[in-house]
């Protein structure tokens, strides 16, 4: 429903993500993500996979077309989390996702 591009972590594609979140500021997610939540985020550095770590989310979907360098996917294969790429812009992103019955909380 993203036509998003799996950029590690194809074999875990079966994973169950009980909501979703979606923000680009490093302090909003650790405040307001929820464990076993979907990330979509613009953010591409390494401290979105070490966030992603820390609330305990179950992937991360980069929005507008953007893919993390090799650093960031080696650190994702490290964590055993799956990262995406989509060109649909956050907003429109987090609306299809709703759309098909994913909740925030």
């Amino acid at each position: 429903m993203l036509r998003a591009e799996v950029l590690w972590g194809r074999e875990q594609m079966d994973r169950e993500v009980s909501c979703g979140f979606g923000c680009d500021l490093i302090s909003d997610s650790l405040s307001f993500a929820r464990p076993g939540c979907l990330l979509l985020t613009g953010l591409t550095n390494v401290q979105i996979v070490r966030l992603a770590e820390m609330v305990e989310a179950q992937a991360i979907v980069f929005v507008r077309g953007k893919k993390p360098g090799m650093e960031v996917i080696e650190l994702a294969c490290q964590k055993n989390l799956p990262l995406l790429s989509t060109q649909f812009f956050l907003f429109e992103s987090c609306g299809i996702l709703y759309q098909a019955g994913l909740r925030s909380f």
